[in-house]
């Protein structure tokens, strides 16, 4: 009678080195060591008929449980293709010992392998044909492949994706294509229906958490007639693929049982080690233990890695007081530690390890900022030697979202190559620490997003304790904040970094782009190299002057500086506001072919002159010329230039009624107002919408001193709303204007020029009109609009093509 039979055809037991399971083996882990008498029983109790072990290169562990029913003999083969190395995983099933010897003879060639292989009529089948082994799988690697295989493994081990495109091509082919690749590549497909592919599905399982999780049903009557359905394309695959989150889980359950087998350390009362046993821990058979034979093999050998982190007693410390904490507060957790069922243990776990991390992250960054801002370079060391531990902490998921970013990237191209899928539109992350906050940063980022939205461009803008989440913005929770002392307004957020990583994964963007060099923007760089997504940035904000005008430390300035040089020297392309903010960033050492001007847009529907409606009489009662500056209110705008050149234009006016306005707010605020006291100074506070744009069009000079800004959106917003404008001739701002016909540039800290142009124009109301009338010519031109569309395409044109 021929019956539905089902049999896990891609398990290992025991150790071969992987690329892309380097972080186990610098921790000194072996690949997977589970007893092969475990992996039978697993995959019995998973409802397997047959069993076989595909350890690489070697058949030790096959041989073990050769003895039990229904196990037959294979292995996975590492092999190559003798042109440049590119390597390939091929799985041989029902071998003998003598078979296994001479595959191990052809092996270092691909061609030699799979002709050996057909002339013994032996059944086998190519791992996870996506997966690029060691970084060098191609398209035109794979269309070989498709010459010499006609069976693929989906592997419960990738990425859906992955799987996904395979099961697509292949069903996809044809006599035709089969023709044009044989004659692309030279070679001979296989069989007279060489596009006919067969599937199978494996576990590709390391750490016995997922045996069975895919693998390979056929109608047979007994291993021949089963081994006969793969060989003929008569099997199916079925089971689930892997998530990032799996995958992490298996690395970190590898290392887990590898520390056990070391220190033969028994189950623990402790409640983290419990819930550790059951998130992590593999089952055990009696007699002959792997943990025995494990540190029999191992003896007391450690490698430098695990000796540096056996040294981290504070990291490692607070670290199991921290796991312990947070699992006694949460329900979930300490149902797992008692062993309860019905969590999914892979989200859980990812929940568990980042609940930890946060804590520790927070900790980790408060202490090097107060250490780096005490200039303590001792402590600084020693704060960041804990950082290994951190990232060893980390490390699993910082190597099984990155693999998994790389699959879909090569998936999506072979899809294109196949006629699979067409070029993905441009997908953006807007990384930014400011969103809310009154300054131009936020200011451009909010008009950026409203015009992604309007035009229908796919940006998401992340950032952290920044409001709330609404369309195309993403706000995480703070884990932490960090005030700098005597300068709260320099108060930073810190992120929940692993959450980012996960969400930039599941984003599956083709471009980073970091608005800001502060927490939020390190982690943009960081998700960038872990997930191998291009990162660009924008340089919004002089903080080096910023810093200096706010602190006068010299030396803090300097520090500044070189963090900001370090920063933008990782991007790939970096954005400046002008061409003298260009110029500047070569001064940190950023290549000139990296920086591209942008362009800047105003909006000019709302900020327009008719919008002039008497707006201020509420506050003063008379109309007199008033000059106006909006932005933040605090010193590193050199507000006190302001301030010192008001009263002194004041005093030779001559009764020239002349009133400044102060829209914004900030720390410098009150102390400014003492300064202006008893003089015709108005501070309205932050201003919004309708109202920010009709007290814009009821002044009738713009004056903005600042020597930090980058840019300046305010200058072009007075101009849009029929204002002259006075700027510094240092930074952006004074390229946002046609100067002498829009308005006057005036020397950057120099409160005599500032109180003479001001002087010159209240005293000439004819010529303010013009200016003001050519303000707005010059601002139509540079509509916001126009400016997003070319911001975009720029964007697009630097973005290399996405895989």
């Amino acid at each position: 009678m021929i019956t539905q039979r089902k049999a896990d055809m891609h398990v290992h037991s025991k150790f071969s080195s992987r690329p892309s399971q380097w972080i186990l083996q610098k921790l000194g882990c072996p690949e997977s060591f589970t007893e092969p008498a475990f992996i039978y029983e697993q995959a019995k109790a998973a409802g397997m008929d047959f069993v076989t072990i595909t350890d690489h290169n070697v058949i030790d562990g096959g041989l073990r449980i050769a003895h039990l029913p229904g196990v037959f003999l294979s292995e996975e083969v590492t092999t190559y293709f003798p042109e440049d190395r590119c390597k390939l995983h091929v799985l041989v099933y029902g071998i003998t010992e003598t078979q296994h010897g001479e595959i191990q003879r052809l092996r270092e060639n691909v061609y030699d392998l799979c002709g050996y292989l057909r002339r013994e009529g032996l059944v086998h089948a190519l791992a996870h044909p996506l997966f690029a082994v060691n970084d060098k799988l191609g398209i035109d690697h794979f269309e070989q492949s498709l010459l010499l295989f006609d069976v693929f493994e989906l592997n419960g081990c990738r990425d859906e994706m992955q799987n996904t495109v395979l099961r697509s091509i292949l069903a996809d082919l044809d006599r035709i294509t089969m023709e044009i690749l044989a004659d692309r590549h030279g070679l001979e497909p296989l069989g007279c229906t060489p596009w006919k592919k067969g599937l199978i599905g494996g576990s590709d399982d390391h750490s016995s958490l997922n045996i069975a999780s895919m693998h390979t049903l056929a109608e047979a009557n007994g291993l021949d007639d089963f081994l006969g359905a793969v060989r003929g394309g008569r099997a199916l695959p079925s089971g689930r693929a892997a998530t990032g989150h799996a995958l992490a889980r298996n690395l970190y359950a590898i290392a887990y049982q590898f520390y056990r087998a070391r220190t033969k350390r028994s189950r623990s009362k402790m409640l983290c080690m419990q819930f550790a046993d059951h998130m992590l821990g593999a089952g055990e058979t009696s007699g002959d233990g792997i943990l025995a034979r494990l540190h029999a093999a191992i003896g007391t050998r450690k490698s430098s890695t695990y000796l540096r982190l056996a040294d981290a007693d504070g990291i490692k410390a607070a670290l199991l007081k921290e796991v312990t904490r947070i699992i006694e507060n949460d329900p979930t957790f300490t149902a797992i530690a008692k062993g309860e069922p019905g969590a999914d243990f892979d989200q859980e776990w990812f929940r568990c390890v980042g609940q930890a991390s946060d804590k520790l992250i927070a900790t980790f960054l408060d202490r090097l900022l107060t250490s780096a801002i005490g200039a303590d370079i001792f402590d600084i060391f020693s704060t960041i030697g804990t950082a290994g531990s951190l990232y060893a902490l980390l490390a699993p998921y910082f190597v099984s979202f990155g693999l998994f970013a790389r699959e879909r990237s090569f998936s999506r191209k072979c899809a294109r190559a196949f006629g699979q899928a067409r070029p993905r539109p441009l997908t953006l992350l807007h990384f930014t620490d400011t969103f809310e906050d009154v300054n131009g940063v936020s200011r451009t980022i909010r008009q950026q997003l409203d015009m992604a939205l309007e035009h229908g461009k796919d940006m998401t803008v992340i950032t952290c304790g920044q409001g709330d989440n609404a369309p195309g913005i993403k706000v995480f929770d703070p884990i932490g904040t960090f005030a700098m002392p005597e300068y709260p307004e320099l108060s930073i957020s810190y992120p929940p970094f692993l959450r980012m990583l996960e969400y930039a994964l599941e984003t599956d963007a083709k471009l980073i782009l970091a608005a800001t060099p502060g927490p939020v923007g390190l982690a943009a760089l960081a998700i960038s190299k872990i997930l191998q997504i291009p990162i660009h940035g924008t340089y919004h904000t002089a903080f080096p002057q910023y810093v200096a005008s706010l602190t006068g430390d010299s030396g803090l300035t300097d520090l500044t500086r070189k963090f900001m040089a370090w920063y933008y020297k990782q991007m790939d392309v970096v954005y400046a506001p002008s061409s003298a903010i260009a110029e500047e960033l070569t001064t940190f050492g950023v290549d000139r072919k990296a920086i591209r001007v942008y362009p800047r847009g105003v909006d000019t529907a709302r900020f327009d002159p008719i919008k002039r409606n008497g707006f201020y009489k509420p506050w003063s009662g008379m109309d007199s010329f008033k000059l106006i500056y909006v932005g933040r209110v605090s010193r590193e705008k050199d507000l006190d230039i302001l301030a010192a050149a008001y009263k002194s234009a004041i005093s030779r006016m001559n009764g020239h009624d002349v009133q400044l306005v102060i829209v914004g707010d900030g720390p410098y605020r009150t102390e400014m107002e003492n300064e202006l006291l008893g003089l015709p100074a108005l501070f309205t506070g932050v201003l919004h919408g309708e109202a920010l744009a009709a007290a814009y069009a009821s002044a009738d000079l713009f004056v903005f001193p600042s020597t930090t800004d980058t840019f300046g959106n305010v200058v072009l917003e007075a101009q849009a709303s029929g204002l002259p404008v006075i700027v510094s001739d240092r930074g952006g701002p004074m390229e946002n204007i046609d100067p002498g016909k829009t308005g006057l540039v005036v020397p950057g800290r120099d409160a005599d020029s500032l109180a003479q142009a001001m002087i010159e124009l209240c005293a000439d109301p004819r010529r303010v009109k013009h200016m003001g009338e050519a303000a707005r010519v010059f601002a139509e031109e540079r509509s916001f609009g126009s400016a997003f569309l070319a911001t975009w395409e720029l964007y697009k044109d630097a973005a290399p093509p996405a895989a």
